[in-house]
């Protein structure tokens, strides 16, 4: 079995078209481009960057941000935009040229900066799909930045009579946050592509704090561990709201209601117990990766040094690598990577199943998995691929799958195998599927049903000269449930095994 595996399961994503037009089409980054293309040299910022507060209505007022808001809302959302903006460099702020433009000339304002557009400001319209997403990462981690800020009312409990922040009073770590809040998403990721690599549904927000909390192996959580499950979620729900609009995930909030009752009751905090009914369960918070969610926490995993393969990824590669890349896979994203490895070959067809078959060969541990998944390669193939099916028909180690495809092709003239190869492609099959799937319900049946339609099939097994032989009896001794045939199993292993040593 290969020790090469990667880390998570492969997602699918769509095109980089598809995720661009998600990435403009985000409200926060939307908003950043608005604010952009409206600024000049006349914007009026502080000595960070931002926007003065003169500046905040008109800045609300273009991007829409009116009277359905709550009082100060729109102004704050401006102010969140424009500091995306700079912090991409879709503005540059410079130091201003005091006599030539008269910003800074004593009148109070505080304004210190002057504002010209940026260089990846053109790139909204002329940048390649690969340049916006560029941008969108970077838009990410301004709000990543944001998301895992300390919360607002304790910044102002923590400023000090000089006006200045006491961070050191502050409960909050920067790493700690931050390497939280990954850890989150990475598990949201995994909850994600888990079944296939597509998006599914969403995640209660119990459930994924529940991930971060709660130790393996613990049976019924401790009151202790549901009050900081709690808390996760409460400071979770807003992370969360932050991290919507940058389009990164879909995100149904903790109901406020919930929040009113708990604090009538004395908490802080909704409890975390699991609830029965699923109504209730969304009102606790529902979270879903988007599909450019999918790609911005990849994005950064690959950064990281996290192996996190996606559907496409063995495309360019040849045959050997894509039946070992998909070894692993989970059925459907494996499907899809072939299919889109061989519709990069659809103009020779044949001479790709050629190559699949010439990579299919092998004695190595990992060779009868890579079988398997080139006679799942070749169901994927018209008949324009037998001929080079035919050419195989007397290798001892492709004879046997290319039969099965020949008949389920209807194809004529099949020859019959010998018995050697019957037996040889049985133990190949299932020595595939225990590194697959390890010893699942299928398999146990794919055992029964090969000892239950050959008789004697244990004393003719021992004998196939194949390197998984003694391993795959050992394996059907323990899976088959009748203790006869299990016990000759065991025989016909031992059999194996002393047939190899000598």
């Amino acid at each position: 079995m290969s020790g090469d595996r990667p880390s998570l399961p492969p997602v699918r994503l769509p095109s980089d078209p598809e995720l661009a037009r998600d990435a403009l089409a985000a409200p926060l980054l939307a908003r950043a481009v608005r604010l952009a293309r409206w600024a000049g040299p006349e914007t009026r910022v502080g000595a960070g960057g931002e926007l003065v507060d003169e500046q905040l209505p008109a800045a609300a007022e273009l991007l829409g941000l009116g009277d359905e808001l709550e009082e100060g809302d729109g102004e704050a959302y401006a102010s969140e935009a424009w500091r995306v903006a700079v912090d991409t460099g879709l503005v540059d702020v410079e130091d201003p040229d005091e006599d030539a433009h008269g910003i800074g000339d004593g009148d109070g304002d505080g304004a210190e900066g002057r504002v010209t557009a940026g260089e990846p400001l053109a790139l909204i319209t002329s940048g390649t799909p690969q340049d916006i997403l560029s941008l969108w990462l970077d838009a990410l981690d301004v709000t990543f930045a944001d998301a895992t800020a300390p919360v607002l009312d304790d910044l102002a409990a923590a400023i000090g009579d000089d006006g200045e922040i006491d961070f050191d009073s502050l409960d909050w770590d920067p790493e700690l946050e931050a390497e939280f809040l990954e850890g989150v998403l990475g598990n949201l990721y995994l909850l994600t592509v888990a079944d296939g690599g597509g998006v599914e549904g969403p995640v209660p927000l119990p459930v994924l704090a529940a991930s971060m909390i709660v130790p393996d192996d613990m049976g019924e959580p401790t009151d202790d561990i549901l009050e900081q499950v709690s808390e996760a979620m409460m400071r979770l729900d807003d992370q969360f709201r932050v991290l919507e609009p940058i389009g990164l995930v879909s995100y149904v909030p903790v109901d406020e209601a919930l929040m009113a009752e708990d604090t009538e009751d004395g908490e802080n905090a909704p409890d975390a117990s699991p609830p029965v009914d699923e109504d209730d369960v969304s009102r606790y918070g529902m979270v879903r990766l988007t599909p450019l969610g999918l790609y911005g926490i990849r994005s950064r995993m690959l950064e990281a040094g996290v192996d996190a393969p996606a559907v496409g990824d063995l495309a360019d590669k040849d045959a050997h690598a894509l039946l070992d890349g998909i070894a692993h896979y989970p059925e459907l994203s494996a499907r899809a990577e072939t299919e889109q490895w061989l519709a990069d070959r659809a103009s020779a067809p044949a001479d790709a199943v050629r190559d699949l078959l010439a990579a299919a060969r092998g004695t190595d541990d990992d060779a009868p998995l890579r079988r398997l998944h080139c006679q799942q390669a070749l169901s994927l193939v018209g008949a324009e691929a037998e001929p080079a099916v035919r050419d195989v028909l007397d290798d001892p180690e492709l004879g046997g799958l290319a039969r099965v495809w020949l008949a389920e092709l209807g194809a004529a003239d099949v020859p019959p195998p010998p018995e050697s190869m019957i037996f040889w492609l049985a133990i190949d099959t299932i020595a595939a599927q225990l590194d697959a799937d390890g010893e699942p319900d299928e398999l146990q049946e794919l055992v029964e049903g090969l000892v239950g339609r050959h008789s004697g099939f244990f004393e003719a097994a021992w004998r196939v000269d194949h390197p998984a032989t003694a391993d795959v009896l050992e394996a059907m001794g323990r899976l088959h449930r009748d203790r006869s045939a299990a016990k000759d199993a065991r025989k016909a292993a031992f059999k194996a095994r002393s047939r190899a040593g000598n």
